[in-house]
């Protein structure tokens, strides 16, 4: 069977096969199907080989040279879980919050050392922001340019201790590999003076 014309569908919860134009089969259940973009998403087995996990796969129909149905549900499928929208909003308010803090250090001229650094207090800590262009962790510590260990300021405490113990490891983490990409350098180098 090609992909359908009008008026066809895939029913949620049927099994198909698909061809693509590469000669790749995928196979999985229909977890939806769009006509109008003709879009299939199918469930397949975990790639990983985990047997609690699937692979989702949108399928451009447009793209697939054979649909085989290997089980037609006709049944209602089961209704969809029910989603928490607060933890969802919330969980988009903090992202959005989040682009917007890059995209201010980006136009404040911030280094990409300290907007690296930033990146790695803000695993961490959450509590992190920008104060033009210094780094303003939980109210207690600013780290100003360049963003070095003796540049976190602060009432002396386990605040303080503990952003400066992330800057050391940051720095040494960076410097590491950087180490490693030039002994990589090196080596391919050498590699290549050899071959010649």
């Amino acid at each position: 069977m090609a992909a359908p014309g009008p008026g066809e569908y895939f029913s949620v919860g049927s099994h198909v096969s698909c061809l693509t134009c590469l000669g790749q089969r995928l196979q999985g259940e229909v977890v939806a199907f769009d006509y109008q973009s003709k879009m299939l998403t199918l469930k397949c087995a975990s790639s990983s080989g985990k047997p609690n996990l699937n692979d989702v796969i949108l399928i451009n129909l447009a793209y697939v040279s054979d649909v085989d149905i290997i089980n037609d549900r006709s049944e209602t499928p089961p209704p969809l879980a029910s989603l928490n929208v607060s933890k969802l909003a919330n969980r988009a308010q903090t992202e959005k919050e989040d682009k917007l803090s890059q995209a201010y250090a980006i136009s404040a001229g911030v280094s990409v050392e300290g907007q690296q650094l930033f990146q790695t207090i803000h695993k961490t800590i959450k509590d992190c922001k920008w104060q033009e262009k210094n780094i303003m962790v939980m109210d207690d510590v600013v780290i100003s340019p360049p963003y070095q260990v003796e540049n976190c300021k602060g009432k002396e405490g386990s605040a303080l201790s503990h952003v400066r113990k992330i800057v050391e490891k940051h720095f040494r983490d960076v410097e590491s590999q950087k180490s490693m990409q030039r002994s990589q350098a090196q080596q391919t180098q050498k590699d290549s003076t050899l071959s010649s």
